[in-house]
Order: C-alpha cells, then structure tokens, then sequence
C-alpha cells in the first residue's frame, strides 16, 4: 500500500517517524506540566486570595494545552522539513 501515490516507506523510515512522534508527544508533555507548575504552582503552595488562586489555575489550564499543541507540531514539521531534500537530483551551489 502507498501513501499519496508516492513510494513505499523502508521500516527504518516508519521506525524513524515513529521514535520523532514519540520524543514530540514526550517532550510536549513534559513542557506542559512544567508551565502548568510554574503558573499553577503558587495557588497550591502559598495561601493566595481566593479569585488570584482561581486565575492561576485557570491561566495553567489554558497555557498548558496551548503550549503542548505548539510543541507537537513544531517538533513534526522540523521532522518533516530535514526529511525531505530541497531540491531532489540536484547538486547544492556550493558542491
């Protein structure tokens, strides 16, 4: 079976694409509850006012996610980006 019409991935391609999901969905997850912490983190150790606690809850929550998705893409688009030759059968100008 071919994707896209284009040729057959070697299992090392697929094994390749496979640990970068990997490292993208560990690394995103792991930034997210960094933040979370850091913007969370007070409103669970210090006795702040009740509506400051609810901010930094709510900004974790919503920070958190946003920077997770961000990480998952940046980290597969760079992937995808140095997979892929800029200019297949051609020489670089400087060769």
């Amino acid at each position: 079976m071919t994707t896209h019409g284009g040729p057959r991935r070697t299992q090392a391609e697929r094994d390749a694409i496979t640990v970068e999901i990997g490292y993208a969905l560990f690394s995103a997850a792991f930034a997210a509850a960094v933040v979370f912490g850091a913007v969370a983190g007070p409103a669970f150790l210090f006795d702040l006012p009740g509506p400051l606690e609810t901010l930094l809850v709510r900004a974790g929550l919503v920070v958190a996610p946003v920077l997770f998705a961000v990480r998952v893409v940046s980290v597969l688009m760079r992937f995808r980006g140095a997979a892929q030759p800029s200019q297949p059968g051609r020489t670089s100008p400087d060769s």
